[in-house]
């Protein structure tokens, strides 16, 4: 059971680098994305740290 919740818990971090990431190139990309776009990976990222840290907790 804890190794479960300790793969779950990368999962959501590596999910959260990931739209960072994401975010970042598509910054260098003007015609790639809208502001809009990397406002929303942005927010799924930040979600996904907060499910992460409420997991922590239990």
């Amino acid at each position: 059971m804890e190794n479960t919740q300790r793969i779950i818990s990368l999962v959501l971090k590596a999910v959260a680098l990931a739209m960072a990431v994401v975010s970042i190139v598509l910054g260098f990309l003007p015609e790639a994305a809208d502001i809009s776009t990397q406002v929303t990976l942005l927010s799924i990222g930040l979600f996904t740290l907060s499910v992460a840290a409420l997991q922590k907790d239990e």
